[in-house]
């Protein structure tokens, strides 16, 4: 399942998961953000094991500021409320699982 992320849930959601959390920092106008939703989708679906949670960097520009988020998409790992990893761009299907699931090990 995938969560939208806001200001309001995102300390809950995210900071305090028992789960680990792969967070999407992203934009409506990226195109390379645009290519990456459907795959961030379907990991999410598949990957049941950690949380896919996607935050508009447009509409809670102060939450990707705090994270050091320089260009999107970004994808942020979270164990236990703290950054665990980062990757960055877009990246194919099989690529992306295969460097998530290495992250979560």
């Amino acid at each position: 399942m995938m969560l939208e992320l806001t200001k309001d849930n995102f300390d809950k959601e995210v900071l305090k998961s028992d789960k680990p959390v792969i967070v999407d920092f992203w934009a409506s106008w990226c195109g390379p953000c645009r290519m990456m939703a459907p795959v961030f989708e379907e990991l999410s679906k598949e990957m049941s094991h950690a949380k896919f949670a996607k935050l508009d960097t447009e509409a809670y520009p102060e939450i990707a500021s705090h994270y050091g988020i320089m260009s999107i998409p970004s994808l942020l790992v979270f164990k236990k409320g703290s950054e665990a990893d980062r990757l960055m761009g877009y990246m194919p299907k099989p690529v992306l699982k295969q460097k998530i699931e290495k992250m979560l090990a």
